[in-house]
């Protein structure tokens, strides 16, 4: 087994804890908090070890799970890595593009993995749909949030849309042609509600939008592609596909045909893919271990975070032109 541990023991830390404790690939050593005082309760309640310093956690462990604050990601993966270490880290990678590429190149250095946690591409209506996208030419993505302060030192495109941009780059097998976008700040200093519109070579637009000030939660994408429709609902772990298939000739008393304007019929099937549950941050921890075993490449590799966290940024940068 795989030692591992924690940095970072706040609300998504102490998850990680649970569900590394949980897992059958790792052993937990233990995490470390820079408010030990907070630790300490932790390490009270729950039996976690906790380690006084940085250096100390990461000598004991063989993997360096980084659920820090967004702005420390570079300087804790930087000490894991020159250490030898594997390093698992929360999205987005880093603060910025130059510390991703910085985080790419050490670990290139020093032979060791990375995975970055885009933990939607472990959401299971995606992963029931994901081998049925194929080529889609237009993308809608919402994902709406109810405010919560917690995120709010970030825009909203890094703290939610950056999940959709992630996933959406994942499907579309081409290069980001333009971006274009808009954002208002209403509670925070940084952007609350954001609309970003992506254009690709191929001729796929994406247009997604993201809110932290909304009245209900939800996390929403549509793929539309020749001859179907893809909805998957991340939130709610649902999906459906609507799929066009040219009309047989004598149709069923219960099929839904179309005719349009030059004739043409069409015959529409709907279907539900199953959806197995699944605990997503525990399958993507899981999912590291098995790179690192294996040898393989981990699902959501250093480049593909930092593709995201680029264009999150090429986002970013039309608000500040408004």
């Amino acid at each position: 087994m795989l030692k591992i541990g924690v940095l970072g023991a706040g609300h998504l830390g102490k998850i990680h804890l649970r569900l590394l404790q949980q897992s059958e690939k790792y052993e937990l050593v233990g995490f470390y908090d820079e408010n030990l005082e907070n630790g300490q309760k932790i390490e009270k309640e729950f039996g976690y070890k906790q380690f006084k310093t940085i250096a100390s956690l990461i000598h004991a462990v063989d993997v360096v799970d980084i659920v820090t604050p967004t702005l420390s990601h570079f300087k804790c993966a930087k000490v894991a890595i020159k250490s030898g270490k594997h390093v698992f880290i929360e999205k987005p990678i880093s603060n910025t593009v130059e510390e991703a590429l910085e985080i790419i190149a050490l670990a290139k250095e020093y032979n060791v993995k990375g995975q970055v946690g885009h933990v939607e591409r472990f959401n299971p209506a995606f992963i029931a749909t994901k081998n049925m996208i194929e080529n889609p030419m237009f993308i809608e993505a919402h994902r709406l949030a109810e405010f919560n302060p917690r995120g709010t030192d970030v825009p909203v495109v890094l703290d939610l849309m950056i999940h959709d941009i992630d996933a959406i780059l994942s499907v579309v097998q081409s290069k980001v042609k333009n971006v274009s976008a808009s954002g208002v700040s209403v509670i925070s200093e940084t952007p609350d509600i954001a609309n970003a519109r992506i254009e690709f070579e191929n001729g796929c637009v994406a247009n997604l939008t993201a809110s932290r000030i909304s009245m209900k939660n939800m996390r929403k994408s549509r793929f539309f592609q020749k001859d179907a429709y893809i909805s998957v609902d991340f939130l709610e772990k649902r999906c459906e596909v609507v799929k066009m298939k040219d009309a047989p000739e004598v149709p069923g008393d219960f099929d839904m045909i179309l005719q349009n304007a030059e004739g043409v019929k069409k015959q529409i099937y709907f279907s539900n893919p199953d959806v197995a549950q699944n605990n997503a941050i525990l399958d993507e921890l899981n999912s590291f271990a098995d790179a690192i075993n294996n040898n393989t490449t981990p699902v959501v590799t250093l480049e593909q975070a930092t593709e995201a966290l680029s264009v999150a940024y090429q986002i970013i940068d039309c608000f500040n032109k408004q």
